[in-house]
């Protein structure tokens, strides 16, 4: 009587003992300073809330971007990775049903008939310490992982080529500036080597015309490179060589005038490659608990029905057979291999702990400098304009002043030569303006969807 208790007593006590690996993942608490990733008021939320389509409305570059989201090969390939996950989370659901099989076994004897037996079977693990519960759980997050993944690389490819396409634009207005100029240097030259000969100016300036000319030209040359290189680069992340990339010009594009400062922190957690950290840390929470499963018993139930026959006839049974098993197998020694597990499963624990904890932390700084960004292109463009037309209005004069008096043309090289550069550093400082709204659009996790 006693024994019979004990039988009872002792399951009771494993059920209760195991109450640890059922342990449900939550949210690790993540202190930051909220002065630095936390806004004051919602409108940075509005680039948060759009979808790339909203926020870039240049049709060729929406046109490009459709493009590379159907050809590119990191996409195909995130893709494909979802795929598998989703393989592993269907298996580890169907973990927790029978498995069957069908054995047959015949033979024949010269001195016997013929025999057969035919036994179907089925095995099922009772899932008593949480280990396929646990395991089910790790895949699924493993496979929202590889989701957010995904959308990793969804958004990082569209900021690629938004930005590609931008720095295209760039280049386009940083070249059609040094063609013009280009002609204008023509211009200067013609003009000096007539003062030349009516004595008013000498060769050495006529010379060092020439010499600012040459360094316009090669300009050009580099420009044109750089504008086959990033065409090339574009024509790469659609997957074709021979692509015509279409484009518009800088000075079209529309974006946001006005953003803020910071950032809500949950719209931080929603930003993918967070997401995927934190779906790695949950899925190495659950090994963790895998790892612990292993030092309980299994229990495991199994049995086969069938039939045999000796008459040659397999559908005229002799006999039948058939038997039910239930066996428990508690590990006992195993070479330290369980102990060895549960340890690597805790330092992966923590390392995914730590590597979530950086990517929260990153995806704020990286908000707070796209914002930084923003607001320096802008102030430097406003800088830029003021500039130029300061430079304008010198060349305008210096060359009024040639004309009338005597006033070395050397100044008005110096001041052409300072007005290409300021046009070129305002297409420059354009760019960044629309690459700090790219970075931003990135940094927030893509928008909406």
């Amino acid at each position: 009587m006693k024994s019979r208790i004990y039988l009872l007593i002792l399951p009771a006590v494993l059920l209760l003992h195991s109450c640890g690996l059922y342990r449900n993942y939550n949210t690790p608490a993540v202190e930051y300073d909220t002065e630095v990733l936390c806004s004051r008021d919602t409108a940075s939320q509005s680039v948060a809330s759009l979808s790339w389509r909203e926020l870039f409305t240049d049709s060729l570059l929406v046109e490009l971007i459709d493009s590379a989201l159907i050809r590119n090969t990191d996409l195909r390939m995130a893709q494909l990775k979802t795929k598998e996950a989703a393989a592993t989370l269907t298996a580890s659901r169907l973990a927790f049903l029978p498995s069957f099989s069908l054995k047959a076994e015949g033979g024949i004897s010269n001195t016997s008939p013929a025999n057969f037996t035919i036994a179907p079977s089925a095995s099922w693990e009772i899932d008593i310490f949480g280990k396929q519960r646990n395991l089910k759980e790790g895949a699924k997050a493993a496979f929202y992982a590889s989701e957010a993944y995904r959308q990793v690389v969804h958004t990082q490819l569209i900021a690629t080529v938004a930005s590609s396409y931008f720095t295209l634009l760039m280049l386009d207005e940083q070249l059609s500036i040094s063609e013009r100029t280009l002609k204008t240097w023509d211009e200067n030259i013609r003009a000096l080597q007539a003062l030349k000969r009516a004595g008013r100016t000498n060769e050495a300036i006529v010379l060092q015309a020439r010499a600012n000319r040459t360094a316009v030209e090669n300009s050009v040359l580099s420009l044109r490179n750089r504008i086959y290189v990033q065409e090339n680069a574009i024509r790469s992340l659609l997957l074709s060589p021979d692509w015509e990339i279409e484009r518009g010009s800088l000075n079209e594009q529309i974006f946001p005038d006005s953003l803020t400062e910071g950032i809500p922190l949950e719209y931080l957690s929603k930003r993918p490659d967070v997401r995927e950290a934190e779906f790695l840390l949950e899925n190495a929470f659950y090994n963790v608990n895998v790892a612990r499963a292993a030092f309980y018993p299994t229990l495991t139930l199994s049995g086969l029905i069938g039939w045999t026959t000796s008459a040659g006839n397999v559908a005229n049974p002799s006999s039948w057979i058939g038997n039910a098993l239930g066996a428990v197998v508690a590990p006992l020694f195993n070479r330290g291999t369980n102990k060895a597990n549960l340890k690597i499963a805790q330092s992966e624990y923590e390392i995914a702990f730590l590597n979530f904890q950086q990517k929260l932390f990153d995806a704020g700084m990286e908000v707070n400098d796209a914002l930084s960004a923003w607001q320096t292109s802008k102030n430097r463009v406003n800088l830029d304009k003021k500039q130029i037309a300061a430079l304008q209005g010198a060349v305008h004069n210096t060359r009024l002043l040639m004309r009338n008096s005597t006033t070395n043309y050397l100044e008005v090289l110096i001041a052409q030569q300072r007005l290409l550069e300021a046009e070129l550093t305002e297409a420059s400082d354009r760019f960044e303006v629309i690459q700090a709204i790219i970075n931003l659009y990135r940094s927030l996790g893509g928008g909406t969807e």
